[in-house]
């Protein structure tokens, strides 16, 4: 404010190092950052996602299965891109593929010892 423009002229003139070395090392804990996220992250959804695609592309009769609204039930009939499920002794319904949350083959679950 009470400085004179010829002072505040001279002393703004810092020198910015040249070359691309201080860029580099600018963005380097950005870069460190995505690859931290990628693989700690990244890696491992895409990695569940393609087991429960094939889970539910593997879906067959017998199959116990959990839908992504909590329905629990077997599977009595596949077909292209539905499933029917039974989820009492005599109701079955028919589910989209797609919205299986989770597939039990037949056989894996072990029962409890109670």
């Amino acid at each position: 404010m009470f400085a004179t423009p010829a002072f505040a002229q001279t002393a703004g003139a810092a020198a910015q190092p040249d070359g691309i070395l201080p860029m580099i090392v600018s963005f380097a804990p950005l870069l460190l950052v995505f690859v931290v996220f990628y693989f700690l992250i990244l890696r491992p959804q895409q990695a569940r996602a393609k087991a429960q695609a094939a889970a539910i592309n593997a879906v067959k009769k017998g199959d116990s299965v959990i839908t992504a609204g909590g329905v629990v039930g077997k599977v009595t009939k596949v077909e292209d891109k539905l499933v029917e499920v039974e989820i009492a002794p005599t109701l079955k319904i028919k589910v989209v593929k797609t919205t299986l949350a989770e597939v039990t083959p037949l056989g894996a679950a072990k029962p409890a010892n109670d």
